[in-house]
């Protein structure tokens, strides 16, 4: 059997798991264009705070083209790239512990440990910055860790129907929030505190995108796709679905909200189209990193791939450059989204 790694294109068979020592460059390449795509949408919190991370007309929209990247952010990257994200650590968690257990029978234990201490790092993090991710992905990855072996089928579909409890958690949150809408608070608007009902709405939401994707993303691992082990057709039928499923369900939930003047009657039900077209979005955006990955080397995908192999490294970086940069030394300035893209791509 060639090589998992460096498995020709062409063969359509999952090739089993990844050798000790062996790097998988396509897990690399998305984990690293991932980490870019987050710190695009995680500049606007770092420089204009939570309201306009969720409201487009709560700050930082002073002129069209300011409109016109904020809209872009929303269809094309907001939940898309932590999307990827969590799908990676899934798949990451798999593939620790296949390699694990050459070196111990209990590599779940060794998992468990390993993400006590990202637990640990995360807490460091969260005194940084308040949109921490490692914390809540540490608490999940017990379910992850355990439902590691279960077939793939049965991982696409808790997967799925995890994924399902946001739209409804959004649903039943924008019923129960109070007419004047004071549970939205910072969630809609800028410069004050984040409401008592938004905060349990973005946990409710945050674990139920994460822990679904990562589900998904173990059974994409266990089905050789996330490895590049499909032939470039498979890719290719992946990307189009995807995207052409995706991307307009993101862009029909902008335009409802839009529509609606940005009230605050649809602050959480706004989100459900978005969130229904994550998954899709992210398969898309997968295949085609997939298919850029099969095309000759070049310095930019060198780059983004050790972006990948250092991927804790570099998203605790990003939020230092950004916290210090955006909060503090350009604490006075007038920051708009426009800037904000020029920011990230500076720290990414």
């Amino acid at each position: 059997m060639p090589d998992p790694v460096t498995r020709s294109a062409d063969e359509t068979g999952p090739a089993g798991p990844i050798g000790s020592g062996a790097r998988n460059t396509y897990l690399d390449l998305i984990r690293g264009v991932a980490l870019l795509g987050i710190v695009v949408m995680n500049a606007v919190s770092y420089g204009l705070g939570p309201g306009p991370y969720f409201n487009l007309s709560a700050g930082g929209s002073d002129t069209w083209l300011d409109w016109l990247v904020g809209g872009f952010g929303e269809v094309f990257v907001d939940q898309k790239f932590m999307g990827l994200f969590s799908l990676l650590f899934g798949a990451g968690i798999a593939l620790f512990c296949e390699r694990a257990a050459a070196r111990t029978r209990r590599p779940a234990l060794l998992s468990l440990w390993r993400n006590l201490l990202l637990l640990g790092i995360g807490l460091l993090h969260l005194a940084l910055w308040e949109g921490d991710i490692l914390i809540g992905y540490a608490l999940v990855s017990p379910i992850i860790i355990a439902l590691r072996n279960r077939r793939p089928r049965t991982l696409l579909i808790l997967g799925g129907v995890t994924l399902l409890l946001s739209p409804v958690a959004a649903i039943l949150f924008q019923a129960s929030l109070a007419g004047d809408a004071s549970g939205l608070g910072g969630f809609w608007t800028a410069g004050v505190e984040v409401g008592a009902t938004a905060t349990w709405f973005i946990v409710t939401d945050f674990f139920s995108r994460a822990v679904g994707m990562m589900l998904i993303g173990l059974a994409l691992y266990r089905t050789g796709v996330l490895t590049g082990e499909r032939s470039t057709a498979f890719y290719r039928r992946m990307a189009r679905t995807g995207l052409g499923v995706g991307i307009p369900l993101a862009a029909i939930g902008l335009a409802w909200v839009a529509a609606r003047d940005f009230s605050p009657d649809v602050a959480f039900v706004g989100t459900i189209p978005n969130t229904l077209g994550t998954a899709p979005a992210v398969l898309g955006y997968t295949g085609l990193i997939v298919l850029w990955n099969r095309r000759p080397e070049t310095d930019h995908r060198r780059r983004l791939c050790s972006v990948g192999r250092m991927a804790l490294t570099n998203y605790l970086t990003q939020t230092v450059l950004g916290v210090l940069v955006l909060r503090y030394l350009l604490a006075e300035a007038d920051l708009t989204r426009t800037m904000l893209v020029g920011s990230s791509e500076w720290s990414g």
